[in-house]
């Protein structure tokens, strides 16, 4: 129920539903202002969801550091979060516009930083089919030529609370000691810590693919709108909607 009503929830955030929303009530509304103000309202938000001046300054403020890690330590895991991959119409496993978290955990792999790779997702779709992300991805690994011993794959979870409760388990079955490395999209990552480290798993957040809070800013971002903006709030306004929710279930 709660994985059902928090796809239902994704849906209504979206300040492009919020926008259609307004639209038809002032549309369809016989209140003379009522019309008028859910008309200017709509403007309102297209205006503010749009504008990558303020999404940038949001985004600086929400998104966590890269923390510095230990460059002569060899870190015994990277957990990668899933949601960088899935399936096409023919059932054959693609990446998507999040592969930097893929990119990330081979580089640190790559180059030593880690002895493990950790990788988390199942499938979270409402319509679950054969397709599990942990699958595909432990097939590509394959592919790069990684040794079995060294990639833990867990496929089972269909969001960030079970990533963290599944991955703790099979780490521990590891006897791998913390901290973790843990690699996701940055919009993601303050979530991810929070929920798990409330997991028990130390974590050194180590984020990527920044969509938002790291582009140099020029007077024409405060003024031109730009749709692509739209659709980036949808992550950050899910994420602040997800660790709120977060937080309520974590103190009851």
């Amino acid at each position: 129920m709660y994985f059902i009503f928090s796809k239902l929830l994704l849906f209504l955030i979206s300040p492009i539903i919020w926008i259609v929303a307004l639209l038809l009530i002032a549309l369809f509304s016989k209140r003379p202002k009522l019309k008028k103000r859910t008309f200017i309202a709509s403007i309102v938000v297209l205006i503010v969801f749009s504008n990558q001046g303020i999404l940038e300054e949001f985004a600086k403020r929400w998104n966590i550091p890269r923390l510095a890690y230990d460059e002569k330590k060899v870190y015994s895991a990277v957990i990668v979060l899933g949601g960088f991959s899935g399936e096409d119409k023919n059932g054959n496993g693609h990446f998507n516009e999040n592969a930097d978290r893929f990119i990330q955990a081979i580089k640190l792999k790559t180059i030593g930083r880690v002895s493990h790779i950790m990788v988390t997702g199942g499938n979270g779709s409402l319509q679950h089919d054969q397709f599990t992300e942990g699958e595909w991805v432990q097939k590509v690994l394959k592919e790069f030529k990684f040794a079995d011993s060294t990639v833990l794959i867990e496929h089972q979870s269909r969001n960030t609370l079970e990533n963290a409760a599944f991955s703790k388990a099979i780490l521990e079955k590891a006897h791998l000691p913390p901290p973790y490395l843990l690699v996701t999209s940055a919009w993601h990552m303050r979530r991810s810590v929070y929920i798990f480290k409330k997991a028990g798993l130390d974590v050194i957040p180590y984020p990527c693919g920044y969509l938002a809070g790291n582009k140099k800013l020029s007077f024409v971002d405060f003024i031109l709108p730009d749709s692509h903006v739209l659709d980036v709030w949808d992550n950050y306004i899910k994420e602040v909607v997800g660790q709120a929710v977060t937080h309520i279930k974590y103190a009851f």
